[in-house]
């Protein structure tokens, strides 16, 4: 007898574990959603069941994770709410292949993370390893806003990248993205926007910061090639001429090099 399933796949889902054992009624361990839901918001809880383990595993509740969902969504409320006016209208880079220094950095971690969600949602579920990736997104984004920014491209490229958090995040937390959405103006809704694509040749770093110290102290960063050698940053090194300034009058005598 052939039977036709009505799917090709099953997924089973684990338990949640309290205090050492399964959550249940009978044991009296339940913690009552709706209170966390009042004092946290729905998506918050939402959050902290996708992150504290992959849907296959027993789930181990904790409500210091939950306080932890809770700040990691004030972070991103913040990325949007201290950057409002600079965010508002469209985003868009013009020629990624173009972008250098900062901005090249900040567009590979973009489309890293992009590969990174699709792949752990679309393949395995593992909706805690796809937030992951969006909270590294996240301190990347306060790292590149810290270093300002003041000229058009550099906003661009953090509007642009914001944005494209917003709709990664939008199947996980989609009340809180809503409204974001709409505070930065943006026509639609998060959830009807298209998934974004990642670029291939986006995916690995061709750059890095050269970290150049004299007598033990930072004095310069340099951006170079992956590829350079070691006699290409140290000629880089020394031409640059803040370097040059705190060489004056001394001798080299030991030579290294550290990358960040």
């Amino acid at each position: 007898m052939t039977v036709s399933e009505p799917f090709t796949n099953l997924l089973t889902q684990g338990m949640v574990i309290k205090d050492g054992s399964k959550m249940s009624k009978s044991k009296g361990n339940v913690v009552d959603p709706d209170a966390l839901i009042h004092q946290y918001g729905a998506d918050t809880v939402r959050l902290f069941c996708l992150f504290a383990a992959p849907p296959e595993r027993d789930l181990d509740w904790s409500d210091q994770g939950v306080e932890g969902s809770y700040r990691f969504l004030n972070r991103v409320w913040n990325l949007v709410q201290e950057d409002l006016e600079p965010l508002k209208g469209p985003a868009s880079i013009r020629e990624p292949a173009a972008l250098t220094g900062k901005n090249r950095s900040l567009y590979i971690k973009l489309n890293q993370t992009i590969k990174k969600v699709t792949e752990d949602i679309e393949d395995r579920f593992h909706f805690n390893t796809a937030i992951s990736a969006i909270m590294e997104l996240v301190n990347a984004l306060y790292l590149f806003r810290g270093e300002g920014l003041k000229d058009p491209l550099s906003r661009s490229v953090f509007s642009q990248t914001l944005e494209t958090l917003l709709i990664l995040l939008s199947p996980m937390v989609p009340h809180l993205v809503e409204e974001l959405w709409a505070i930065l103006g943006k026509e639609g809704d998060a959830q009807g926007q298209t998934w974004p694509s990642w670029d291939p040749g986006a995916l690995s770093e061709d750059e890095r910061v050269l970290v150049v110290q004299v007598n033990g102290k930072v004095r310069s960063r340099l951006t170079v090639k992956v590829s350079a050698s070691e006699e290409e940053m140290m000629r880089q090194a020394l031409e640059d001429p803040r370097i040059q300034e705190w060489l004056k009058g001394k001798e080299i005598v030991k030579t290294g090099s550290c990358s960040e």
